[in-house]
């Protein structure tokens, strides 16, 4: 979807104050199921890291962070786009151990989104980690995460319709995982987000594997960074979305990648400058812990259980005039 609309026949089904207390409710009760079911401990994250550190989230590659220079210090800076090697090292900074984690608020401005119902140039999310072992590194462990992560979000759910009746949304708890190639070979002739879409509206909870490496088409089913993930060991996590008529992301996650699989994917992605960064330089040495982590959305998931149509509704940020215009036309409020 690359285009804002508002679906038929929309209405918000809570009025504005009210919607402020079911974001509150949101993020009150889903942080508490999450820690609780991971094992997480809350801790501080920074807004910005230094452009030398290599700890920033380069996404997909092609994104441009916010940049500033620091007089101060000597060094440039950049907002970070998320979390996902920062957290690796905090985890051993801070003395953590097999199977304790952290989580933390993720704020990030990525300048180039494409602003549409889903997509806005601010980022909030919840950011979390968690050490494991080398026997636990496999697609069954993921799994078994993944499954924990959609009971906490159901759970959240099934407690905001109870906090507010007028909520009708309703999530399917069990998961159907499915690799990025059986989509492709499913649906040779859709592209990678209308075969997510035909999927997720089929079996309405998803994790979506393996994303990253090339299909045998050719081509990846989306582009990842090499860094963090591994490209076998990693997935999305879907909805489908009853307001909008299609699946949303709520997450992206997966197993992180250890010295063998960094130092492949960086030769696959033609990106080995990066082995003279501290952060790389660390895990091909072996110096960071095993883990497994990812980032879940927070307008995303109150998006999804308030039944809104648009991310605005949720989140203050900037917005074209048009969209602003039309909304309000239709009687809807963007933040």
């Amino acid at each position: 979807m690359k285009k804002t609309y508002i679906p038929e026949n929309y209405h918000p089904q809570l009025d504005r104050y009210d919607m402020q207390r079911a974001i509150s409710c949101i993020k009150q009760t889903f942080q508490k199921e999450l820690s609780a079911a991971l094992n997480l401990k809350r801790v501080s994250a920074p807004l910005f890291v230094t452009e030398a550190s290599g700890l920033n989230d380069n996404l997909s590659g092609v994104e441009r962070p916010v940049s500033f220079d620091i007089p101060a210090v000597g060094a440039d800076a950049q907002i970070v786009h998320s979390l996902a090697k920062w957290k690796r090292l905090a985890l051993k900074r801070y003395g953590f151990k097999i199977g304790e984690g952290l989580y933390t608020d993720m704020n990030a401005i990525r300048r180039d989104e494409e602003l549409d119902n889903l997509h806005s140039i601010y980022v909030d999310q919840w950011d979390w980690e968690k050490i494991i072992t080398e026997e636990t590194r496999n697609e069954e462990y993921l799994r078994l995460v993944v499954k924990a992560i959609v009971k906490a979000i159901c759970d959240t759910n099934d407690h905001l319709r109870l906090r507010f009746p007028q909520l009708k949304t309703q999530l399917k708890n069990e998961v159907t995982f499915v690799t990025t190639q059986q989509l492709e070979d499913l649906y040779p002739n859709l592209t990678p987000s209308e075969r997510e879409n035909a999927f997720v509206k089929e079996h309405k909870t998803v994790f979506i594997m393996q994303i990253g490496g090339a299909l045998r088409s050719g081509k990846p089913h989306d582009n990842r960074a090499p860094d963090y993930d591994d490209w076998n060991l990693n997935g999305d996590i879907f909805f489908w979305d009853e307001t909008l008529d299609r699946g949303i992301e709520i997450s992206s996650m997966g197993i992180r990648v250890n010295a063998e699989t960094l130092d492949k994917q960086l030769n696959i992605a033609g990106c080995n400058d990066r082995r003279e960064l501290m952060f790389h330089k660390m895990l091909l040495e072996n110096k960071l812990p095993l883990t497994v982590g990812g980032g879940i959305g927070q307008s995303r998931l109150c998006m999804l259980i308030l039944g809104a149509c648009h991310i605005g509704e949720v989140q203050s940020s900037i917005w074209d005039e048009h969209t602003v215009a039309e909304f309000e036309k239709a009687g809807i409020t963007l933040l």
